[in-house]
């Protein structure tokens, strides 16, 4: 490192010109890999079927709608009597495929378990369309929930707020949600705000009020807005330790008196 780079870093540090970094612990950084290896073996797999229902719909065979488990012996039973060699090249991607599933469900089985061993997941999972991979994805981005002052604010943290568009002048107005953050949170955040519009039948506070938004705008913009209420409750329950209420929703701005990070 160079003289001139030292000065540069002493005289930052020491004006205090720099925004501290938060750097979390080993054991959210292990429960992170395994939710991005579950999402990427997740992934593969819809690939490689979607290459497979591709490949045998150019010779008019159709898969149609099956379950996970029964798509393999589907495959087969259409290929029985097609050209040797054809018949090889997706008995090979059969092969990848259930190595892909094994590996999943494994991934699956372990987060279940941490899930089910974890009480703060256990409290987060009493919110309509929380599940367990939105449980933990959310404690994972989050790590320490002290580091939030205010629940609002931690929606704006996984980028769920809109920007605001100024010139100083005649131009003011609120654009598209600012994404920036964590990618993984916010579309589990997400996931959990449509299964709780669209699936979920239970009355809530939250829901009616997302339901409320997407009646005079869009469902986009209600699972959006959703998603960053939910931010802010799910944070709000984590720190007062209590399960959800029916009535949660209606205002997650007041302020909190967090006790220091130990």
């Amino acid at each position: 490192m160079s003289l001139s780079l030292q000065v540069a870093i002493r005289e930052q540090i020491t004006a205090q010109r720099y925004r501290a970094v938060h750097v979390k612990n080993i054991d959210m950084q292990k429960m992170r890999t395994l939710l991005t290896n579950r999402k990427l073996l997740k992934r593969k797999l819809i690939d490689l079927e979607n290459h497979v229902r591709g490949a045998l719909r150019a010779y008019g065979l159709l898969v149609g709608a099956v379950a996970r488990g029964a798509f393999e012996a589907r495959v087969r039973e259409l290929i029985e009597h097609s050209d040797p060699i054809f018949v090889m090249s997706i008995q090979v991607m059969l092969d990848v495929r259930r190595a892909l599933l094994e590996g999943y469900d494994r991934l699956h089985r372990v987060l279940l378990q941490v899930v089910q061993h974890d009480p703060v997941c256990r409290r987060l999972m009493t919110v309509p369309g929380v599940g367990p991979v939105v449980a933990l994805s959310f404690k994972v981005g989050v790590d320490d929930p002290h580091r939030f002052a205010r629940s609002r604010t931690v929606g704006a943290h996984f980028g769920l707020t809109p920007k605001r568009h100024q010139s100083g002048t005649s131009i003011d107005f609120e654009g598209r949600i600012s994404k920036q953050g964590d990618i993984s949170v916010r579309e589990a955040l997400c996931e959990a705000a449509a299964s709780l519009l669209l699936r979920v039948r239970k009355w809530s506070a939250l829901r009616a009020w997302g339901l409320r938004i997407a009646k005079r705008s869009s469902m986009l913009c209600a699972i959006a807005a959703v998603a960053r209420k939910l931010a802010g409750i799910l944070h709000r329950m984590w720190v007062s330790e209590t399960d959800f209420h029916v009535g949660f929703g209606a205002k997650v701005t007041q302020r909190l008196r967090l006790k220091p990070a130990q």
